[in-house]
């Protein structure tokens, strides 16, 4: 009996083994199923109901084929779509300006890396807030500024021009997360052994020519990584022109989460937000899905 009794023992202490891990990683998986399996299939089952205070009535794709010929969505994605070009191209040009200056042996690195990252750590809702106060056309301290210049700043209305309020939208976005861009291309940058530069500067290479060939191939991990995470971001933009112009004036700065956001409870119309946001969850996932498969096809490389 004494080796069976042991074999047995040894059997449920290996079955704990084993089992310990799962434990550990209970609570992880049950709160991320809370917080994103759960909500998936909530908005699934919505975007394919019509909810009103009598109940819920299916209407299968009904919601989604209204999409396809809603015109203030396709505005909303239009808009969207310049907001992510434009901010994406001036973050990575200051991104990458800021990482080579400050890559290089400059006095005081650490301090201004320490600021430029200042703009990251406030919250949103505190950028936002700040950069409605200092765009205000009567006491803002821009048009101030722009005042003791010598301009004349009476029609100049930062948030409230057609014209001007995207562009205004895009710098505030820009002057809080070109640090995001920075921070990981100084990484980039700082990961790139020291040998291909050695080996470019005995061929006589020039300082453009060794960005071109030597720099800009090796940082591009680093250029993808941040692509990625930025344009996720930048697709699904809320907070910051929420809070400095709710999609105004009209509709010149109306994105796409702010588009569902209203749909959804200034119009109560949740079955057709849910689709909405359906259709801008599968057009991020494609984004991030050919971000992530050059990656790996340049790490391959």
């Amino acid at each position: 009996m004494e080796p069976q009794r042991a074999k047995s023992v040894t059997r449920s202490v290996q079955w704990r083994e084993k089992a310990f891990p799962y434990a550990l990683l209970a609570p992880a998986l049950l709160l991320l199923a809370a917080l994103t399996v759960y909500p998936f299939f909530y908005i699934l089952h919505t975007s394919v109901h019509r909810l009103t205070p009598a109940g819920e009535t299916f209407v299968g794709a009904q919601n989604f084929l209204r999409l396809l010929g809603d015109p203030f969505f396709y505005r909303a994605a239009v808009q969207t779509l310049v907001f992510t070009a434009s901010a994406l191209t001036l973050e990575f040009a200051l991104g990458l300006a800021l990482a080579l200056l400050l890559d290089s042996q400059i006095r005081g690195r650490a301090l201004w890396r320490a600021l430029l990252l200042l703009p990251m750590i406030l919250p949103p809702v505190v950028a936002g807030v700040t950069w409605r106060l200092i765009y205000n056309p009567g006491f803002g301290p821009l048009n101030g500024a722009l005042r003791l210049l010598g301009l004349d700043t009476r029609r100049l209305t930062w948030l409230a021009d057609p014209i001007v309020a995207l562009a205004s939208v895009v710098l505030v976005d820009v002057w809080e997360w070109t640090p995001f861009v920075f921070l990981i291309l100084l990484a980039g940058l700082q990961a790139i052994p020291e040998e291909p530069y050695e080996a470019a500067r005995i061929d006589g290479s020039s300082p453009w020519q060794t960005f071109r060939h030597v720099t800009l191939p090796l940082l591009l991990p680093a250029l993808l990584v941040a692509l990625l995470l930025r344009t996720m971001d930048l697709v699904r933009l809320f907070d910051s022109v929420f809070i400095l112009t709710q999609g105004g004036p009209g509709f010149a700065t109306e994105t796409l989460s702010l588009y569902i956001y209203k749909t959804a409870f200034r119009f109560y119309d949740f079955g057709y937000a849910a689709a909405a946001s359906l259709a801008l969850l599968v057009v991020t996932g494609a984004l991030s899905r050919l971000y992530i498969r050059f990656l790996t096809r340049e790490e391959r490389a």
